[in-house]
C-alpha cells in the first residue's frame, strides 16, 4: 500500500514515521513534508493547500490512502474533492471540518447539544463587543477569532484593558485577516486542560490515550498562546472514571449532534477540555491529530496506524480490534524559533540531530525544517517536536531534556516544565 500524508508540521513528521512502521504500507510520500520526513518518507514538492495537484500526484502514483495532517485543507474541503475523484482519504469533509474551522459553528454545536461549556457571546462588529466588556464587571475573560488562526487567535484577558487591545488586534488590525471578522468572548474557565482524542468513521467512536499540551509560550503558563509548546501521553488527570464521562457527555454527543445536521464525522474528533471543579468542559474542537499531542500519543501506539485509518476511511472502524498501547508515558518538548511566537527568523542551520537520536527512547520530529544542501535548517516557529518515551514520567522528561541538550542553531529555545504537571499524581506508568 501507498500512503500519502498531507502537510509539513511535527504532526505530519510523526504520522509518516508511524506509517512506514505498517507492515502493509511499501512506500509513505508527504506533501510538501519537511527536513525530518525526508529521512522517514519521500517528499513531494506540493502544497498542502494545492488540491487539485494532490489529486493529481495521487492518481499517477497510484496512492491507497491520503491521510491529511493539517487543518487549513480540511476546512477548505481536500476530502470531499478526493472523494468525488474516487480516491481513498483519512478525515473529515469540509462541513464536518467547521467544527474547527468556526468557533461559533461549535459552540453553538455544543449549546444545542448540551455538552458543557463556557458561556459566551457572538460579536460580529468590534463596537458591539467593546461595549459587552465595558458593562461586564472585571473577570477574566477569553476572546477568540471565528476562524482558524495557527493556534494564536485565543486570547486570556485578565483585565478590561487585555480585552480592548485583543479586540482591536482581532477586528480592527484584523491581525488573522478573515478569521477574525466574528469573535467570540467567553469567561474564563478555571482548571488543568488536557486533550482528548478519538477516532470516528462516523458511527464507531474509538478514544486514544489522554494528552496534555502546554499552550502557552513560557514555563508556567505564562505568555502568550501558542500552537503549542510541548505535550505528554498519558495524562494522570483523567482517571478513567472520568474518561466514561468525557467519553459519555462530550464525545458521543458531538458525534451524534454532527449526524443530526448532515455532517457526518470521520477521522480525527479532537476535544480540548479545562478539567473544571464541575467537571471536564470543552474548550475548543480540532478535526485533526493534535501537534505536539500526536508526537507522544503515536510514539506510544502500539497497533497498525495504516490499518486503523483505512478502516475509518472505509466505515469499518467496528471490525479493528483494541487498540495496543506501549503503558509507558511519554514526553514531548518543542524547540522554537527566536521570536516565536510573534515574529521570527528562518534559515538557521541545525546542530546535533544525530547525537540527539542515539539517547535511548528518542525521536526527534522535524515540524519548522527544511533541507538546504543536505543540511537541515530552520523554517517556521516551532522547529522541533523532540520526543521521548521512558519507565516513568520522570525518566521520558529526562531523556527529552538530555536530546534537547544535544541540538543548537542561534536563537533556539523552549520551555523547561513540559510534563512537571504529571509529577503531583505520582510517577504514573500505566494508560489512564
Amino acid at each position: 500500500m501507498k500512503v500519502l500524508v498531507v502537510g509539513q508540521g511535527g504532526r505530519e513528521h510523526a504520522l509518516v514515521w508511524k506509517l512506514s512502521q505498517s507492515p502493509s504500507v511499501s512506500k509513505v510520500f508527504c506533501a510538501p513534508g519537511n527536513a525530518g520526513t525526508a529521512v522517514d518518507g519521500v517528499n513531494v514538492d506540493i502544497a498542502a493547500t494545492d488540491i487539485d495537484g494532490l489529486i493529481k500526484f495521487a492518481k499517477a502514483e497510484s496512492i491507497d490512502l491520503t491521510v491529511v495532517g493539517p487543518e487549513a485543507p480540511l476546512v477548505v474541503g481536500i476530502v470531499d474533492r478526493f472523494l468525488e475523484a474516487g480516491l481513498r482519504v483519512f478525515g473529515p469533509s469540509r462541513l464536518a471540518a467547521e467544527l474547527e474551522g468556526s468557533k461559533v459553528f461549535a459552540k453553538e454545536l455544543l449549546r444545542q447539544s448540551t455538552i458543557p461549556t463556557a458561556e459566551a457571546q457572538v460579536f460580529n462588529d468590534a463596537e458591539a463587543a467593546e461595549a459587552y466588556v465595558a458593562d461586564r464587571e472585571e473577570i477574566s475573560l477569553v476572546i477568540k477569532a471565528d476562524g482558524l488562526a495557527a493556534g494564536k487567535g485565543v486570547t486570556v484577558c485578565t483585565n478590561k484593558a487585555m480585552a480592548f487591545e485583543a479586540i482591536r488586534r482581532i477586528m480592527r488590525v484584523k491581525e488573522f485577516g478573515e478569521a477574525g471578522k466574528r469573535i467570540i468572548i467567553e469567561e474564563k474557565l478555571d482548571g488543568e486542560e488536557a486533550s482528548i482524542l478519538a477516532l470516528t468513521d462516523g458511527s464507531t467512536i474509538v478514544p486514544l490515550e489522554t494528552a496534555q499540551d502546554h499552550k502557552a509560550a513560557f514555563d508556567d503558563d505564562q505568555g502568550p498562546n501558542t500552537g503549542g509548546m510541548g505535550a505528554y501521553s498519558p495524562a494522570p488527570l483523567i482517571t478513567p472514571a472520568m474518561m466514561d464521562q468525557i467519553i459519555g457527555q462530550i464525545l458521543v454527543p458531538t458525534i451524534h449532534g454532527m449526524k443530526k445536521r448532515n455532517r457526518p464525522f470521520k477521522g480525527v474528533l479532537y476535544a480540548g477540555l479545562m478539567i473544571t471543579n464541575q467537571g471536564p468542559k470543552v474548550l475548543e474542537f480540532n478535526t485533526r491529530f493534535g501537534d505536539p499531542e500526536a508526537q507522544p500519543l503515536l510514539i506510544r501506539l502500539k497497533s497498525d496506524l495504516a490499518k486503523l485509518l483505512v478502516a475509518i476511511a472505509d466505515g469499518k472502524l467496528d471490525q479493528v480490534p483494541p487498540l495496543e498501547w506501549d503503558p509507558r508515558p511519554a514526553v514531548c518538548v518543542v524547540m522554537a524559533s527566536a521570536g516565536y511566537p510573534g515574529e521570527y527568523q528562518k534559515g538557521a542551520p541545525i546542530r546535533g540531530l544525530e547525537e540527539a537520536d542515539k539517547i535511548p527512547g528518542v525521536k526527534v520530529f522535524h515540524a519548522g525544517t527544511e533541507l538546504k544542501n543536505g543540511q537541515a535548517v530552520t523554517n517556521g516557529g516551532r522547529v522541533l517536536g523532540v520526543t521521548a518515551i521512558g519507565d516513568n514520567i520522570v525518566e521520558a522528561k529526562l531523556r527529552a531534556y538530555q536530546a534537547v541538550k544535544c541540538i543548537r542553531w542561534d536563537g533556539a529555545w523552549c520551555r523547561h516544565d513540559i510534563s512537571d504537571k504529571a509529577r503531583k499524581y505520582g510517577d504514573s506508568t500505566s494508560p489512564a
